[in-house]
């Protein structure tokens, strides 16, 4: 069965979903070549949103790609971009787009990088024929001492540096002529009058040489103006060099990840290892990886085991120890061990490849606080050259000389940037993308970066986001006169033949012990639906399940019903097990709040000030258990996955709601909200229905995202405000407004130099997102209750243990140690310093013997234990 949603309140967010996968509606991708600023790409956009058939079109000025969704034809979309003056091909189709992305401040600029060092070199010689030497009389070749040899030196280097320019002016010309002037012909009408006017200074110069007006030649040559066109374009040339560069850095983080993939692969083919490039790896090769490279393809390890870095995926600075069966991701390095494993996803299908491509996605997508600055851009350039040209009547009128007043409208002309005001938004967004993918956050949407950090309302589902999602063992009690070991060999025996999640959670609870059992051999297993299992040992009959089965069998001891009431209380169900007609004991059991869960729904309500709220399945009194261990006082239970989006959607008219989920079951609520959040999807992020994935399958990653939304939004103000304040202080200052009274005016040279460097100053504001905080996460002490069978009181545990570890080395042992610890069903959680030797437990439950059970799980792994205090 296959669904469409379609929100009626943002009618650009559609998911078609079914119960196994989903589908994002195709967009058509065009790289663009030609725009030079803000305006070029607000007019791209407008044309391309103008055409027939085009549902949606956006334009990326800093990516230079354009995205379109609709029915029209991919011929029809470039045509109408070349009518515009610029060039486009299909991105993924031209092998030109690979070449740009491998290096692109080398392939990409050779040639500016030429024009540059031409136009700085004779734009230097100009400066000093024209200033240096006129005015601080330094030194001159012989045949430059002519005044008129000086003028026309001066002239042709500054024809050259045009002519090495021109396309500056080709371009600039051409979007005027079609009426939609962008930054070059800003450049063009600034630098071209400047030397327009110089050259017909230069003529009647000339004139005046060779009608003996010797004083008249000296005059007119210091009003030349070869240097202002000359160092004008020079420093537009540096100012894009070092723009470009700057928006190279943006990228930094989406390059890197697309170089963690090697490009060659050993795989096992004819009984061989044989080296091919990565990209001709196919489903089921298997593949060799050794200590210290990168895994080529997803998949699962099929020999020998080894500490895998996960950190580039996923944030986690700790290796996670991988073996036989363990899945692996492609660009992951394999930090110690030898690993043979068998290909599940390559190419585009891997885990690495869905994370570049969903954070190239929401880089060029538009964020809603773009819209203001595009709306201006569009029409920034023909307001500017209004101004320039009321400036240049209104002195003029004024009286001053045709100079000065050229001189206050050229430097209107250059000082404008729209470019800074065009890169403010997609700067800022692309370096907030990278820095989530380093931490496992996903965004699929510039808008969701944004609109995450505005949530009023976070909207929990329970299992798997909360909780973990599994069962565990929670509480075991042997009875007054039976040991917890024989409870135990007898539970793990019986249920070691049982398919049921809570039998597995048993048998798993006894492994993580790391202390011996008895070895019991099950016969005559059977499993009655609804109520536990039954088996035979050594004859004997041996039961396990829930209450009212047991009552209808044995003989149970007082006390006992009560205390499976208090239990079921706190969302724990109790298992009882009974051998040869007599009760052995119970096992609690519960799927358990994550460890930093109650630490970040914590952050969410006192830090980041939403209101958090928990959306559940389950009953009533397992929602308001787990609600009570987090912190969750608004619990909605007994809900369908309808239900859910209905309750989103009711939370919508109060304020902005984001909803965290896991499943298929919550893609109604989670394309319902206007945030949508899936947690622990990392190897299904292309085909999920939210908005943001959180890598790593932890709830405090929800709050980090919060946090950088937060920050790139803020620094897109300060970008924004700062490239509309350049621009309002700049303009008048141009326009020589301060002249009057406080003398101030400003030389065009300055102004394309202010306006250069304004874009710069925007990107790299941009970059400071790199050093955001976003990971403020506090401990929260965590109270769990705990009983004794023996003694029915209830207890409240905060405590916590310090042992004292010789024999930790790294990071990885540090990793084994927490793992170990945090396995033991009274563990809350462990904190582990391999330097300082130290491992800080945090009980939740405390059995009689918790110092023996720390010391042995620790030593089991290999280390000394000193001493449990």
């Amino acid at each position: 069965m296959v669904y469409m949603l379609e929100i009626a309140q943002n009618s650009n967010k559609r998911v078609q979903y079914s119960e196994n996968n989903f589908q994002r509606f195709s967009m058509t991708r065009l790289k663009i070549v030609g725009m030079t600023c803000a305006a070029c790409s607000a007019r791209v956009e407008h044309a391309l949103n103008a055409i027939q058939g085009v549902d949606f079109a956006t334009v990326n000025f800093l990516t230079n790609t354009a995205k379109v969704d609709g029915t029209v034809s991919t011929e029809t979309l470039i045509q109408s971009i070349r009518q515009l003056g610029y060039d486009a091909f299909l991105e993924e189709d031209d092998a030109r787009t690979t070449r740009l992305e491998s290096n692109p401040n080398l392939e990409k600029n050779r040639q500016s990088l030429k024009r540059l060092v031409i136009s700085l070199t004779l734009a230097f010689f100009v400066f000093y024929l024209s200033t240096c030497a006129l005015m601080f009389h330094c030194p001159l070749p012989k045949f430059l001492t002519s005044v008129l040899a000086n003028g026309v030196v001066q002239f042709l280097l500054a024809s050259t540096i045009i002519s090495v320019n021109r396309q500056i002016f080709i371009d600039g010309l051409q979007s005027l002529s079609r009426q939609s002037p962008n930054m070059n012909s800003l450049v063009a009408i600034g630098a071209g009058a400047s030397y327009l006017f110089s050259v017909v200074l230069l003529f009647i110069d000339v004139t005046t040489v060779i009608t003996g007006d010797t004083e008249r030649s000296k005059s007119l040559l210091h009003g030349l103006y070869f240097e202002s066109a000359s160092i004008i374009l020079a420093v537009i040339s540096l100012g894009r060099a070092l723009e470009t560069l700057s928006k190279g850095k943006t990228s930094s983080a989406i390059r890197k990840l697309t170089e963690l993939a090697p490009p060659m692969a050993t795989v096992v083919r004819g009984g061989k290892e044989i080296t091919i490039n990565a990209s001709e790896t196919i489903r089921g090769d298997v593949f060799v990886v050794r200590p210290g490279t990168r895994i080529p393809a997803d998949g699962v390890i099929v020999e020998g085991s080894s500490a895998v870095d996960e950190s580039a995926l996923t944030g986690e600075s700790v290796p996670i120890d991988k073996k036989v069966g363990s899945y692996v991701s492609a660009g992951t390095l394999n930090v110690s061990g030898f690993l043979r494993c068998r290909a599940e996803k390559v190419g585009k299908e891997t885990t690495l490849a869905q994370i570049i491509q969903l954070t190239i996605d929401a880089t060029e997508s538009k964020a809603p606080v773009a819209r203001l600055a595009d709306r201006i851009s569009a029409v920034f350039v023909p307001i500017i050259i209004g101004i320039a040209t009321i400036t240049f009547v209104a002195w003029l009128s004024c009286g001053q000389t045709i100079e000065f007043a050229l001189l206050r409208a050229v430097a209107v002309l250059l000082i404008s940037c729209p470019c800074a005001l065009g890169l403010a938004t997609p700067a800022a967004i692309i370096v907030g993308m990278g820095l989530g993918a380093r931490h496992g956050i996903l965004f699929k949407s510039s808008e969701a970066l944004e609109n995450l950090g505005k949530s009023q309302i976070i909207a929990l589902d329970k299992t798997g986001v909360v909780t973990k999602g599994t069962p565990s063992v929670t509480d075991v009690s042997a009875a007054s006169d039976v040991e917890e070991q024989m409870l135990l060999s007898v539970a793990t025996a019986l249920e070691a033949k049982s398919e049921h999640p809570f039998g597995k959670a048993i048998v798993e609870y006894a492994k993580s012990l790391n202390v011996p059992l008895l070895e019991l051999e099950v016969d005559d297993f059977r499993a009655i639906s609804g109520v536990g299992v039954e088996g035979r040992i050594n004859g004997k009959t041996v039961l396990g399940g829930k209450l009212n089965h047991f009552e209808r069998l044995i003989e149970l001891p007082s006390g006992l019903r009560e205390r499976v009431e208090t239990l079921g209380i706190d969302g724990k169900t109790s298992l009882l097990f009974a051998l040869d007609g007599k009760f052995l004991g119970l096992i609690a059991v519960a799927d358990k709040p994550k460890s930093l869960s109650a630490t970040a729904i914590q952050d969410l309500k006192k830090i980041l000030k939403t209101r958090v709220v928990m959306l559940t399945g389950d009953s009533r009194r397992v929602g308001e258990s787990v609600g009570k261990q987090v912190g969750i006082d608004e619990i909605y239970a007994d809900l369908l996955p309808a239900d859910k989006e209905v309750k989103v959607r009711e939370f919508s008219a109060l304020g902005r709601v984001a909803f965290v989920g896991d499943g298929i079951n919550d893609a109604p609520a989670l394309s319902r909200a206007d945030v949508g959040v899936a947690v622990g999807a990392g190897t299904n992020v292309a085909i999920d229905a939210a908005d943001v994935v959180l890598v790593n399958n932890e709830l405090n990653d929800l709050c980090r995202a919060i946090r950088l939304s937060r920050a790139t939004l803020t620094n897109i103000k300060e970008n924004l405000f700062w490239a509309f304040f350049y621009n309002i202080l700049g303009i008048p200052l141009a326009a020589g407004v301060f002249a009057p009274l406080l003398g101030w005016t400003l030389d065009p040279v300055f102004g394309a130099l202010a306006m250069s460097l304004s874009s710069v100053c925007v990107v790299s504001n941009a970059l400071r997102l790199n050093f955001a905080q976003i990971d403020k996460s506090r401990k929260l002490p965590i109270n769990v209750s705990y009983h004794n069978y023996d003694n029915s009181t209830i207890k409240e545990s905060n405590m916590a243990k310090q042992i004292k570890i010789d024999g930790m080395m790294c990071k990885h042992c540090e990793a084994n140690v927490k793992k170990t610890l945090e396995s033991l069903s009274f563990v809350s959680s462990a904190v582990v310093n391999h330097l300082e030797g130290t491992a800080v437990v945090e009980l939740q439950s405390v059995p009689s013997d918790v110092d023996a059970k720390l010391k042995n799980a620790v030593e089991s792994l290999g280390y000394v234990v000193n001493s449990v205090e």
